[in-house]
């Protein structure tokens, strides 16, 4: 049987479900850099308040998330992150290009996001999708490494 999968914007009520979803997400980085990382300390009560969050769902299953963020230059990832249950099938990969197409409707030419220096694998994965390092930052002990993408018009854009 097909899965249904569906993205659907947050809403306050959804904060539990967008914690749930963040610590299952990002608990494999813990050992990783020695905490947890910084969405798993976020208030996703504001976040949900101020931004746009959107979660993945898989028949009736949060499965993933996107937090997006409107800055004066560009729309800033702020995080993706897939239940482990649901990694590595595609769905990390549908939510960037969801953010893409967001960030392209709101009128931005560039989205951003910025990772953990020791997120190899997810700096590897940006890059290949075409995202480009733009600088290094300390950050509490480790480094953040900032990326962007220039979102170039669609056809469906012209």
């Amino acid at each position: 049987m097909q899965q249904q999968i569906a993205i659907r914007k947050a809403v306050p009520g959804d904060s539990e479900i967008v914690v749930g979803i963040t610590d299952a997400a990002y608990a494999k980085y813990v050992p990783l850099i020695g905490r947890e990382p910084q969405p798993m300390t976020a208030d996703y009560h504001k976040i949900l308040a101020e931004h746009h969050v959107w979660i993945v769902w898989i028949d009736e299953y949060p499965a993933g998330l996107l937090v997006l963020m409107h800055e004066p230059d560009a729309m800033l990832i702020y995080s993706v992150a897939i239940v482990p249950a649901y990694q590595n099938i595609g769905l990390g990969r549908r939510l960037l290009a969801w953010a893409e197409a967001e960030a392209r409707q709101a009128g931005y030419a560039y989205i951003r996001l910025f990772t953990n220096a020791l997120m190899e694998a997810n700096i590897a994965l940006y890059t290949r999708l075409g995202y480009v390092e733009t600088r290094r930052e300390p950050f509490y002990g480790l480094t953040l490494v900032h990326m962007h993408k220039p979102l170039h018009p669609t056809e469906a854009d012209a």
